[in-house]
Formats: structure tokens, C-alpha cells, sequence
């Protein structure tokens, strides 16, 4: 009975042992252990805010835990992002933002409620929303050259519509100015959608907008001529890039990506990353995405940061030589 009692202490300790070693999951490590929230910095019914609500199920699913999707609208995503930034150590609070939160709000922006590069740290990135040029089909004309070469003749400049100062359709219009010597006057709207409705109208004549934007060209308000892109986009396989029509320097993607607070934990931040990409590798969410105009793209999150750094790249300069800023 001694040896049988010495043998079980033996192995109750073992067993002890091995449950607080490295094989298991201490406290300090179990994720997540309370809701989820997910800052949308932009209104309801933007893209960024339909691709969170087109993850959050999922999300929740694989998570084993409740998932909140809440938006935080204002100052080009800083307030969303302020949000997180005060709450995110909790290790539970993410931001879903345009990557221009990182590459063109420091420079837009006189002062800022945090700082996107010490206090923010990607997690993951969406999608990619690539931007078409629409113009109004009274323009009268059918092809981008014959476009730039209407803009360049007029004695009075275009005028373009865009979701707002320092957005990427307004950064588009003003690489397209700078790419083909053309002169247009920028028009900010509060978002892309009142600003295709004025050009729908007649009241603009060109601005860049996502592939959504496609049923006012098959009911012949206005005329698609270029994706400004570095390739040809998968909803349009057919619309050149302004590359392939001679036009250098017009790219003008729009990243929507995942952020935390720069105090999330690596092994959140690397599970959140594991999650995600599997939500984003499913054909039917790869489907959903692009009916809302964006294609998805899991990327783990120094590849994010990297496609966010060749963004600043592009945008810096130009942001400088507009001197736009906001208070």
C-alpha cells in the first residue's frame, strides 16, 4: 500500500508539473477571456464598417467569444483610433481603419490625439479597394487618352468630386494632375457616395470611386476609363490600368486594415493575425468582399507594414507639395 500511495504522489506531481509548464495556458496567456470589440473609424454602412460586419460572425465563431462591431466616425478615422489607443492594453479592443490612419493623417492633420507609429501596431490587413476613374458620360469622351487630352485643351480647369481632403480619392486626382499636366479643381464631399451622386448629376465632372460605382456606368450615367492600380482589378478584369494607357505614377489603392494598441500582447496580436486570415481565405467572404467593391488580402502583420510603408512613400511628397492641414 506504501509503494502504491509513493507511486500515485509520483505521479499527481507529474501531472502537476506538467500542467504548469510551458504546455500550458497561464493566465497572463488565455485570449480572449471577455468580449471583443472592433473600432470602426468610419459611419455605418462605409466599406471598412461592411467588411467588419462581414468578419465579426466568423470572428466570434472561431474566437469562442462575443464580438462587437462599434463605430467611432470622425477626423479621418483619429477618433476611432484615439479609442483604441486609450483602451486597447486591454488586449481586447481593435481598430478597423483606412491604412491613411498611419500614411497621411500625421501629415494632414495639425495635431494629432495619439501617434499612429508608436502608439498603434498592425495586426492584419483586410482588403484592398482599388479606385476607378468615373467620369460623366456628357464629358463626351470614351477613353482615358481621349479624356487627358479634353482636360489639357479646356480654357477652364475639370472639377473632381472626392470622400474628402487627404482621402485616396482625392489623393488619386491630384497623382493624375501630376502624372498627365492636367489642370482640375478638387471638390471634397463628406464621402465618395454624395460625390458620385453630383457627378452622376452632372455637376462634377470626374472623380475616382470603388467598382460599387458600376451600376451608374451599365444604366449610362457615367463612363469607367481606368483603374488606378498597379493591376488590373479581379471585379473588372477588362478596365486598363493608367499604366497600360501610358500614364505612370496613378496608384491609388485603399488598404483597410486591423490594429491594436501597441501594448496588445504578441500572442494576441500573431492569434488575432491566425483568425483572421482564415476568415479572409473563405470563398464565400472572398465573394461578399467583392460585391462591396474590395478584394481580400491576408497578409501577416509586418507584410501589412510594409505595403503601409510604400504607401507613405507615395503620399508623403505629395501631401507636402498640397499643404493641406486640418485642425
Amino acid at each position: 500500500m506504501l509503494l502504491r500511495g509513493r507511486c500515485l504522489a509520483m505521479v499527481m506531481l507529474t501531472l502537476t508539473g506538467w500542467a504548469t509548464g510551458s504546455h500550458a495556458q497561464t493566465p497572463a496567456q488565455a485570449w480572449p477571456v471577455k468580449p471583443v470589440r472592433l473600432v470602426v473609424g468610419l459611419a455605418p454602412g462605409g466599406l471598412v464598417d461592411v467588411l467588419a460586419r462581414t468578419v465579426q460572425p466568423h470572428l466570434a465563431e472561431a474566437l469562442k467569444q462575443t464580438v462587437i462591431v462599434e463605430n467611432r466616425g470622425g477626423a479621418g478615422g483619429n477618433v476611432a483610433g484615439a479609442e483604441v489607443v486609450r483602451n486597447g492594453d486591454d488586449n481586447h479592443t481593435f481598430l478597423f481603419n483606412p491604412s491613411t490612419t498611419e500614411s497621411v493623417n500625421p501629415l494632414m492633420f495639425a495635431s494629432m490625439p495619439f501617434d499612429p507609429q508608436r502608439d498603434l501596431r498592425p495586426v492584419a490587413l483586410l482588403a484592398n479597394s482599388q479606385l476607378f476613374l468615373f467620369v460623366r458620360s456628357s464629358l463626351g469622351v470614351d477613353t482615358l487618352e481621349a479624356f487627358v487630352d479634353y482636360a489639357r485643351k479646356r480654357p477652364d480647369p475639370l472639377n473632381y468630386g472626392s470622400a474628402g481632403n487627404g482621402t485616396t480619392p482625392h489623393l488619386a486626382g491630384e497623382l493624375l494632375k501630376q502624372a498627365t499636366g492636367m489642370q482640375a479643381t478638387h471638390a471634397p464631399y463628406r464621402g465618395v457616395a454624395p460625390a458620385i451622386q453630383d457627378l452622376a448629376a452632372g455637376q462634377i465632372d470626374f472623380a475616382f470611386g470603388p467598382a460599387t460605382v458600376f451600376p451608374m456606368v451599365q444604366a449610362g450615367k457615367l463612363k469607367v476609363l481606368a483603374v488606378a492600380s498597379r493591376q488590373r482589378a479581379a471585379v473588372a478584369p477588362d478596365i486598363r490600368t493608367f499604366s497600360e494607357a501610358g500614364i505612370d505614377g496613378v496608384f491609388a489603392d485603399s488598404l483597410f486594415g486591423m490594429y491594436a494598441a501597441a501594448g496588445t500582447r504578441d500572442n494576441v496580436v500573431d492569434r488575432m493575425n491566425a483568425e483572421i486570415n482564415k476568415v479572409l481565405a473563405r470563398p464565400e467572404i472572398q465573394a461578399r468582399f467583392l460585391d462591396a467593391g474590395a478584394e481580400a488580402l491576408p497578409l501577416r502583420p509586418a507584410d501589412y507594414a510594409a505595403r503601409v510603408q510604400d504607401e507613405k512613400k507615395l503620399f508623403a511628397p505629395l501631401m507636402k507639395s498640397l499643404g493641406l492641414k486640418e485642425q
